[in-house]
């Protein structure tokens, strides 16, 4: 195990990368992710308080974490985010803070977390039809949605990147529109395939929609893409953009082409448990260190033995695809 310098695993990946999901509790069902009824969530006991996050990224940071982003479930749903944002941008080393958000609550929340010192958000939209969203969130809200986007804008927020799960028979026809809406208000649109994370255990290989079938069809539809230049970043996402220059299209292609030779991420869950791969078949006990008071010294030892601990794709030595033993809204999007 490298127990100096950078974060840096096996295969010479960097990390550098955290998300943290601080509740696995969430407004909406969508049914890519949770069932309709019956979901045992955590209690307030059970996850991390704010105090322990925060001693966490101080520790992360002094180790090489130079971006965090907060998931869910839904972030917004627990009470004082905007507070944790404040307390995370304020550690040294720290350079970005981002979001991830059903957009729901966005409206209420989205002056504060500008305020609180919030760099980036990342919007879930699947579709722009009423009918079609209550079908995938089962619940009512697309209203809600956009107007938590167009509160965004207005609180100052330029970086903001949309996500649409692409799932065949059941998406597709949703892509065009969501590309036309991107381009139209300047917002960066990701189209992300399905993987086998949901709870109702409905993900089969015929459900993914590759990458590259959705830019085929945004090319006969709208008009030609090509390769974006790279900003330098190490994102899931890999970028394009339209010919004509009218906006640019992310596929996260981690089904058809994973990006794992690439990935830079840590995984932090409500309940302390952290993950080096949303695939990952073992994970390690932060919760418990901090808990008991234990030191930063060991702290940042857990951290460095999750990273040598990393498999080279899809959590696994030879690659094969195997449903995660959590879903997506335990772990953290």
């Amino acid at each position: 195990m490298n127990t100096t310098g950078p974060l840096t695993d096996h295969y010479g990946r960097v990390h550098t990368d955290l998300r943290i999901s601080v509740t696995d509790r969430c407004n909406i069902r969508c049914t890519y992710c949770m069932p309709a009824e019956g979901v045992q969530f955590r209690s307030h006991e059970e996850i991390l308080s704010y105090e322990h996050i925060e001693g966490f990224v101080r520790v992360a940071a002094g180790l090489g974490i130079r971006k965090i982003r907060l998931t869910g479930g839904e972030p917004l749903v627990r009470r004082g985010v905007p507070a944790l944002v404040e307390l995370l941008a304020a550690i040294p080393g720290i350079g970005e803070t981002a979001l991830t958000t059903n957009g729901m609550l966005l409206a209420e929340y989205a002056g504060q977390l500008k305020a609180a010192g919030l760099d980036r958000l990342n919007i879930s939209l699947d579709t722009l039809d009423p009918k079609k969203f209550e079908q995938i969130a089962r619940r009512d809200g697309l209203a809600d949605v956009l107007e938590g986007i167009a509160a965004a804008r207005r609180a100052g927020f330029e970086n903001i990147k949309l996500n649409a799960l692409a799932i065949r028979g059941f998406t597709e026809d949703e892509i065009v529109p969501l590309a036309l809406f991107a381009r139209e208000y300047g917002f960066e649109l990701r189209f992300i395939e399905f993987m086998p994370l949901d709870s109702d255990d409905n993900w089969n290989r015929d459900r993914v929609l590759p990458g590259e079938d959705i830019l085929d069809l945004l090319a006969r539809h709208i008009g030609p893409l090509e390769p974006a230049a790279s900003n330098g970043s190490r994102a899931a996402a890999t970028e394009y953009r339209f010919v004509d220059g009218g906006g640019r299209i992310g596929v996260v292609s981690s089904v058809s082409k994973p990006f794992c030779h690439n990935c830079n991420r840590l995984r932090l869950t409500s309940d302390g448990k952290l993950r080096n791969c949303l695939f990952a078949a073992r994970q390690w006990d932060a919760r418990e260190v901090l808990l008991r008071g234990g030191s930063d010294e060991e702290l940042a030892e857990l951290i460095r033995s999750a990273v040598a601990g990393k498999q080279p794709v899809r959590g696994r030595a030879d690659g094969e695809f195997v449903r995660g033993d959590r879903p997506m809204h335990q772990i953290g999007g």
